[in-house]
């Protein structure tokens, strides 16, 4: 089994380092006004609402892209 290194998002620069799923989700967490408290505070500190509304846009995201490939 291979070990992933975790790698600390601080800035918008460092999103490039992550793999593409993560990278997304910290693109939307950006877009939405986020970043700063994921980044400060971790992912556990959103609220239920918060996490749903990122991820509703990835599924939407993923969607359009699986249909643009189809």
């Amino acid at each position: 089994m291979i070990k992933k290194k975790k790698i600390e998002v601080k800035t918008i620069e460092d999103i490039k380092k992550l793999e593409k799923e993560d990278q997304a989700k910290w693109e939307i967490a950006a877009e939405i006004g986020l970043f700063d408290k994921v980044a400060s505070t971790g992912w556990k500190s959103l609220t239920s609402r918060e996490s749903g509304r990122i991820g509703g846009i990835l599924a939407s995201r993923n969607k359009k892209e699986n249909k643009k490939t189809d």
